[in-house]
């Protein structure tokens, strides 16, 4: 099954679906090679544009999924109306149900202690199969050489065959990409998922998903730490997108 992938200025965002995005995952936990699969959204589409080395990570992913909606409307502009969200959120907890369907074994890196145990119990009062075998919550600073070296002998051991990596964009790809062949799963960067399924952050309504509202809204309940990201990101990817339409090249 070949997915396409359509560059929205210098990343290459998949045309994929819900469906077809679980499919891979589970198709890719069958066997012992390390993947990544990246959630998308305009935030990311920025560090990729400003950043060579940071694109390269994100172009190199297995699977770039369209969380946000205004990179949806970008692939359905350029051509491709077939285009789906598939946001990152929704993605982790069909990835869940799916595990708990096909007895995968699951494991949660990124959090504070007290999300992950929240969070955990909440993932297994909605699916009770699920098979949790690994968390880990990482200090803020980088872990020594010595430190990374048991992370990755504890998730190999653990037998873990995907893994949701829960530490902030651009951090999380990094740390995906520099794993990906020491680690025997499929990792998949979920941002503020751990957050939210703990309850720790709201999801926006389903409205304003659709309408493509959804960043506003964590803006008004994250503005102290959003705001800046949010200011010079958005505004700068409809310049630079509408000049891609223009048919100049990046």
């Amino acid at each position: 099954m070949e997915i396409n992938h359509i560059n929205i200025l210098k990343m290459k965002v998949c045309l994929t679906d819900m469906q077809t995005s679980l499919a891979k995952a589970s198709q890719w936990s069958a066997d012992t090679t390390g993947r990544y699969i990246c959630v998308s959204n305009v935030h990311m589409c920025m560090e990729t544009f400003d950043s060579d080395e940071f694109s390269k990570v994100v172009n190199n992913a297995d699977l770039v999924v369209p969380d946000g909606k205004p990179l949806v409307w970008g692939q359905k502009l350029l051509g491709h109306k077939e285009a789906q969200q598939v946001r990152g959120q929704d993605l982790t907890m069909e990835l869940c149900k799916l595990a708990a369907g096909q007895q995968l074994k699951v494991g949660f890196y990124g959090g504070m202690p007290e999300t992950l145990v929240i969070m955990k119990e909440r993932l297994v009062e909605q699916f009770p199969s699920l098979d949790i075998f690994y968390d880990f919550s990482p200090p803020f600073r980088p872990l020594t050489p010595a430190e990374d070296n048991d992370v990755v002998n504890a998730i190999n051991d653990s037998g873990i065959q995907i893994l949701f990596v829960g530490i902030g964009c651009p951090k999380q790809e990094r740390w995906m990409a520099e794993h990906k062949d020491k680690l025997h799963c499929v990792m998949l960067g979920v941002g503020a998922a751990f957050d939210f399924i703990a309850g720790n952050k709201k999801h926006a309504p389903r409205w304003m998903q659709a309408i493509g509202m959804e960043w506003l809204f964590r803006l008004l309940n994250e503005p102290q730490r959003l705001w800046k990201r949010y200011l010079k990101q958005n505004p700068r990817f409809i310049w630079y997108f509408t000049q891609q339409l223009l048919g100049r090249k990046f």
